[in-house]
């Protein structure tokens, strides 16, 4: 669904990736972790090109989406749908109406096609009755949930997932990979996620890559992955301050 040829991105003369490539599967959730400013998200951005590389490529179905115009581009980013780290809510909104705003902007479905399809994505990720609230009315994980309602409503090919449990407690954390697993399980998306909650992300992941030094230091399926005997792997998931990773 996803390649990634070797790419390089820098800022004001950092260096962020040095040469990253990385397979994402068909219907696979494959997460990246690292460490803090080791350039996952950053890698995140360039997958449906919120960000462009300084040399590299980024094939979406064969298709490398570096090249391509804005119109070009704008269609292969409706394959897409993204559950940002704070859930991006628009605050003048309510829950129902953020959910329904992607199909209003990017279809021309009526609005009672509209009202089904959102208020149904809000039922399933736990929020039934609950679109007339505002964010500033609901808890982190719900906010959540409506997040990803919301990422799913225009029925994505590819959702992109940035530390989605970032600022919840560990109960509320394992409820939202739960979530995810589930919804994966119902629309078959192929997912990529951005992760620290180690190794409760396991669980839900179908395959793992690790960016550090700025490139890919090991990618597997998950259970391969965990049993991997790479320095690295191994000091990052035993949580070592001593080793061949750097620690800020």
């Amino acid at each position: 669904m996803i390649r990634v040829v070797d790419l390089y991105k820098s800022f004001g003369g950092q260096q962020v990736l040095k040469g990253i490539s990385l397979e994402v599967e068909t219907g696979k959730i494959t997460t990246i972790i690292g460490g803090s400013g080791s350039g996952k998200t950053v890698l995140l951005k360039h997958l449906n090109a919120l960000l462009l590389p300084d040399r590299g490529s980024v094939l979406v179905d064969e298709t490398d989406i570096t090249k391509l115009g804005e119109n070009a581009l704008n269609k292969i980013r409706k394959k897409f749908g993204v559950l940002f780290q704070g859930a991006a809510l628009l605050d003048s909104m309510t829950i129902y109406d953020n959910v329904a705003f992607p199909l209003r902007e990017t279809t021309k479905l009526s609005e009672s096609d509209i009202r089904k399809r959102a208020e149904e994505r809000l039922a399933q990720v736990g929020l039934a009755g609950m679109g007339y609230k505002y964010p500033a009315e609901l808890s982190g994980g719900m906010k959540k949930r409506a997040g990803l309602a919301r990422a799913l409503v225009i029925e994505p090919e590819i959702i992109l997932f940035d530390e989605p449990t970032t600022g919840l407690d560990p109960l509320l954390g394992k409820s939202i990979h739960e979530l995810i697993r589930k919804m994966h399980n119902t629309f078959g998306f192929t997912g990529v996620m951005v992760s620290h909650d180690i190794p409760e992300v396991f669980k839900v992941s179908d395959r793992v890559a690790m960016l550090a030094n700025g490139v890919i230091a090991e990618v597997g399926p998950t259970e391969q992955f965990m049993a991997s005997q790479n320095p690295m792997v191994r000091q990052f998931l035993q949580g070592e301050t001593e080793g061949p990773l750097a620690v800020l």
